[in-house]
């Protein structure tokens, strides 16, 4: 079964950024529906855009807590003490996402994903003994700290490797321009490069840079990510829960360390960014967790985590999650629409 799941969402997923990679930096996939709101004159009304963004975000989210529950599922972990666990973390981790990327890039109307993930690494242990000493809660024993982070780790590489296409359709967290790079790597770089269409898109209207080739961070972020998410997970699979949760986190904030400097957008003041700070602090934190709590035993049984999945309280809380965040991170606050409506004659 073991093979079956991963050969079956590898295959999902490169189908999928095959797609997304040709296809959302083109104009027409940044603004999903426009809905009326009021009017502004006797035709014209004016709405409110739902982007492809927060399709994508909340597909990302999805895919992440789907990940979480099979793999929680699959140590024995009853889902009301699941439930506890990832309902604290979300409370935590999403409304961060726009408060730090407020603070850090003074900007109102944006997220950061990295900034969410790094207090979610500094809350997961203390969550986990709350929801430990709650009592009610079925567990028949203490949920093992270590393992419960590999788990988080692999969910958020599987999240945040998806959620960058949220940003490939929305134009946003762009590359450099190729231009800039050295001419030995320039030649080699064209073959991948992102090229942006669309005044709507964020490169375009923050740094005019679409019609121009820039390197494309989003897809490369996507791709080292899901593939440490896989490592993880097989690791995971076969009790080691310690690795898992060290090589994920060092593999996707290194990446994000670096992806840094290959980003054209503004990321605060300073040769080093807030969020490369967040990443190594993130790195040493997860050592100084693993030195705490050591290796904790587990076994884990994927097609018990499986079978969970169509459990109506998991069936109906993820479809309401997806909602709460599609509303959350698709209606637009920086693009706007106009709407006149009329009858078709032609059709009477």
């Amino acid at each position: 079964m073991e093979w079956t799941f991963f050969l079956a969402l590898l295959a999902a997923l490169k189908l999928l950024f095959w797609w997304a990679f040709r296809t959302l930096p083109r104009e027409g996939w940044q603004i999903l529906a426009a809905v009326p709101l009021h009017k502004t004159d006797s035709q014209n009304w004016s709405g409110l855009n739902l982007t492809y963004y927060g399709l994508f975000s909340a597909n990302a989210y999805m895919l992440a807590t789907v990940i979480y529950f099979i793999l929680i599922s699959a140590m024995g972990i009853p889902l009301k003490a699941s439930f506890m666990f990832i309902l604290f973390m979300f409370l935590f981790c999403i409304p961060s996402s726009r408060i730090l990327a407020g603070l850090i890039e003074k900007k109102r109307n944006t997220f950061t994903v990295g900034g969410a993930a790094f207090v979610g690494i500094l809350i997961a242990p203390f969550i986990i003994t709350m929801v430990n000493l709650t009592p009610d809660t079925g567990l028949t024993s203490p949920i093992p700290v270590i393992p419960v982070m590999a788990i988080i780790s692999v969910a958020y590489a599987f999240g945040e490797g998806t959620g960058r296409l949220a940003c490939i359709s929305f134009g946003c967290c762009y590359g450099r321009p190729i231009a800039d790079l050295d001419p030995r790597i320039r030649r080699f770089a064209e073959r991948f490069a992102f090229i942006f269409s669309g005044k709507t898109k964020k490169i375009a209207y923050e740094a005019g840079l679409d019609g121009r080739q820039v390197i494309p961070v989003q897809a490369m972020t996507a791709v080292i990510f899901t593939a440490a998410g896989f490592l993880g997970m097989f690791l995971f699979l076969r009790g080691a829960a310690g690795i898992a949760f060290i090589l994920v986190l060092v593999v996707t904030q290194g990446w994000r360390f670096a992806s840094e400097m290959l980003r054209a957008d503004y990321r605060g003041g300073g040769r080093i960014t807030v969020y490369q700070i967040m990443t190594a602090i993130a790195v040493l934190y997860a050592l100084a967790i693993m030195l705490v709590f050591g290796a904790e035993p587990y076994r884990a049984d994927l097609g018990n985590g499986i079978r969970t999945l169509w459990d109506p309280a998991v069936i109906l809380g993820l479809q309401g999650f997806w909602l709460c965040l599609f509303l959350y991170t698709g209606r637009s606050r920086v693009t706007g629409s106009t709407m006149t409506f009329h009858v078709r004659n032609d059709m009477v």
